[in-house]
């Protein structure tokens, strides 16, 4: 059987699952499955490398205080990658495809500049992070792990040959496999829960220090290149036969929302709490890299508590390192109307993390600081997917209700708010 005759055949059982739910033929648990996937692959972007370096370095600075931000971040999330989900089942079109088609070709140029600076930001991350794994689990020179993550990720993107439901599995799992080993974590490290439970409800903003990690958690949470790719991984999946059928669409992906943010969301806590049970509360509040986190993890918890940790990074690297390209292929098709040939932006992607590598830049101050410049171009992408979804000529029945539209809005405002006052410090400012 050829590759081309597979591919067919596995998307028309996934097409023909998706069609069984929503005629009601399917319920329950077995109704929402042919819909999960999309919001999987965007969640990767949210357990990417860069939370690892925001997250220990909140948690060990910090210690619990900034759990709060955590959970502000994951519920922002939860509300932009629903509208942007539904923006492609709405329209048939991706968020920089809705760009192109709308706004002037001066601003589409703009935007796709920026876009391009954040992706290739997010690649930074990606890549850096599972060259560390790869350099702290298995002793691989940095220069060498970072060809080797090339190579691994080009192949988890092969499997698009073979369908959307491959790729959707293979980067779930990844998800799975991250959450898992956060769990094996949190046994470890014996959080206070009481703890917990305050910093996750109650705000706390101490000086400038706690403003920037702020800034990069958030950066590191909601990712520009995940609003933009959420769209596109929901345009043409299940093509809905009328408007009934987009909005039973539109129900199934925002459960799955709420059940792939939820998990990224408890990676993230998890993080953070790891961090300030193990290192803020024995008093090692200066652990803000990933590689001093690795060695402080074992003598602390032990070796079997540190190689857990090193195989989430790992899963973490390469998962969202596919990921982000997948994003960068739909960020330049949408936005300019061409692409370039996968193993094309691969190299392309790589060069800066070769560089910095070469360079011997410290690698988990990249990270945070990538994770700094997602968050100033996050507004960008955000304003405008509350633009469209916000039109009853674009969006038909699925436009945002007006609830949803003020907190959005409220989303993209205190982002803003967060950006200027990180250039207000920046620029030798003080609170």
């Amino acid at each position: 059987m050829s590759v081309s005759t597979s591919h067919v055949e596995r998307e028309s059982k996934a097409v023909a699952a998706a069609r069984a739910s929503l005629d009601q033929r399917r319920r329950g648990l077995r109704a929402l499955l042919p819909f999960l996937g999309p919001a999987f692959v965007a969640a990767v972007a949210y357990v990417d490398p860069g939370n690892y370096a925001t997250n220990i370095q909140s948690g060990s600075e910090f210690g619990y205080k900034l759990l709060w931000v955590v959970i502000l971040a994951n519920l922002m999330a939860m509300l932009i990658q629903n509208m942007s989900a539904k923006l492609g089942i709405a329209t048939g079109r991706s968020l920089p495809e809705m760009c192109r088609d709308h706004f002037p070709a001066w601003l589409t140029y703009v935007m796709w500049g920026f876009s391009e600076v954040a992706a290739m930001a997010t690649d930074i991350a990606e890549f850096l992070g599972a060259t560390l794994g790869l350099n702290l689990l298995f002793h691989i020179p940095m220069i060498i792990g970072t060809l080797l993550t090339g190579v691994v990720t080009y192949f988890i993107l092969m499997l698009e040959r073979f369908g959307f439901r491959p790729l959707e599995k293979f980067i779930t799992a990844f998800v799975v496999v991250i959450a898992l080993c956060y769990v094996v974590e949190t046994a470890f490290a014996r959080p206070n829960w009481g703890a917990i439970a305050y910093h996750s409800l109650v705000p706390w903003l101490g000086n400038q220090n706690a403003i920037l990690l702020c800034v990069g958690v958030i950066g590191a949470t909601v990712m520009p290149h995940a609003v933009y790719l959420h769209s596109g991984l929901t345009q043409r999946r299940i093509v809905a036969r009328n408007a009934d059928e987009k909005r039973k669409i539109a129900r199934f992906n925002t459960k799955e929302v709420v059940i792939a943010m939820s998990l990224a969301g408890f990676v993230n806590l998890s993080m953070m709490f790891m961090a300030a049970s193990v290192f803020h509360g024995t008093g090692h509040v200066g652990v803000a890299d990933i590689g001093t986190a690795y060695k402080t993890l074992t003598p602390l918890l032990g070796s079997a508590a540190a190689a857990v940790f090193l195989i989430s990074l790992l899963a973490s690297g390469f998962s969202s390192s596919a990921v982000g390209t997948m994003a960068g292929q739909v960020i330049m098709q949408g936005f300019v109307g061409f692409s370039i040939p996968l193993w094309v932006r691969r190299v392309v992607t790589m060069l800066p993390t070769v560089i910095i590598v070469a360079l011997g830049v410290n690698p988990t101050q990249t990270l945070v600081l990538s994770q700094v410049i997602l968050s100033v171009v996050l507004p960008m992408p955000i304003v405008a997917l509350v633009y469209f979804t916000s039109k009853p000529s674009i969006m038909g029945n699925l436009v945002n209700r007006r609830l949803t539209s003020v907190l959005a809005v409220v989303c993209a405002v205190v982002i803003v708010v967060l950006n200027a006052i990180l250039l207000y410090l920046s620029f030798g400012g003080a609170l």
